[in-house]
């Protein structure tokens, strides 16, 4: 298939399809206890690519399931997953806006949000629990508890004195490319796929997933607040050190690397100095260098394809892999 009309075949399966999940997701919405509803309705409402559902969609019937019911219920308990730990993420930054809207805890409150955040992972859960797959169950704990592991990481790597490419790698595997790869296992798992075929749904999510948060870090030193959903530069003013970043700081001579890290540790950059050290990296090839990293990624994932039976939506995993590389544009 031509990649420029596999893209454009991907964006009008996105449109058959997102109708669908969204009433999928109100349905859910409405069986939250009432003083949860609408805070996820804020948080859920607040658009999204609906990339997780997709995920899990694409993946169950290129392995062969023809099934819809419980389908699409079964792919917005990914979404809940999701926006859970967005609540939560937010709260951990200190984050004012999600998807150019105020963040959950700024219009809620901090104990309503965690709450909230709280009650869509049990929901997420109980929904993969009306299956009666165990298999299903289990893959949606692991993906919260290694999502959370992944935070703590994250958390802790703000204070470390070194941190390597393998850590950081480590840390955006956890947080964001399990639960991608949670979302092509419940495709997967529905689908009753064989042993190889499940491995080769896990392989592609993993390799996704990182891909889609390498390519996340790399828009912030030179994406929009539009493209984004939040503010340019937000890493560096979190004091984060995403690949872009460090693939800079190795740059430097040791004293100046060490002396420029303490001061991104301690959050003692000006605005000026951010935006001086946001263009170095852009301007110095670093972006691109975490833009290539994720295409490796992305090789990765594309190679499990070919343990998929040859289809429609394979051809369209395939696009989609291709499509997360693009999100610049």
């Amino acid at each position: 298939m031509n990649n420029c009309n596999s893209i454009a075949d991907l964006k009008r399966a996105f449109h058959i399809e997102l109708p669908t999940i969204e009433a999928a997701l109100q349905e859910e919405i409405a069986q939250l206890p009432p003083p949860i509803q609408p805070v996820a309705r804020h948080v859920l409402e607040a658009g999204g690519k609906r990339l997780r559902p997709m995920l899990t969609i694409l993946t169950a019937r290129a392995l062969g399931s023809s099934a819809t019911n419980g389908l699409y219920t079964t792919a917005v308990a990914l979404e809940f997953l999701h926006s859970a730990t967005l609540i939560h993420d937010d709260i951990l930054d200190n984050a004012a806006t999600r998807r150019g809207r105020p963040a959950a805890h700024t219009v809620f409150g901090l104990t309503s949000a965690i709450l909230a955040g709280d009650a869509l992972l049990a929901h997420a859960n109980a929904i993969m629990a009306r299956t009666g797959l165990p298999a299903l169950t289990a893959c949606a704990a692991q993906a919260i508890l290694a999502t959370a592991s992944g935070e703590i990481e994250e958390i802790a790597a703000l204070q470390a004195p070194h941190l390597s490419q393998e850590d950081y790698l480590r840390i955006i595997t956890g947080k964001t490319a399990y639960l991608i790869q949670a979302a092509c296992e419940a495709g997967a798992l529905l689908a009753h796929a064989p042993a190889a075929a499940l491995e080769a749904a896990r392989t592609y999510g993993l390799g996704l997933g990182i891909a889609f948060q390498l390519i996340d870090d790399a828009l912030d030193y030179s994406g929009s607040a539009t493209t984004l959903g939040k503010p340019h530069g937000g890493d560096l003013r979190e004091g984060k050190r995403t690949l872009p970043l460090l693939l800079f700081l190795e740059s430097l001579p040791a004293a100046h690397r060490h002396h420029l890290t303490d001061r991104i540790q301690r959050r003692a950059l000006s605005e000026a100095d951010q935006a001086v050290l946001l263009a170095q990296v852009a301007r110095g090839g670093f972006v691109q260098a975490t833009v290539a990293t994720a295409q490796h990624h992305v090789e990765k994932a594309l190679a499990a394809l070919v343990h998929f039976p040859s289809s429609m939506e394979r051809d369209l995993l395939h696009a989609l892999a291709h499509f997360v590389l693009q999100r610049e544009q």
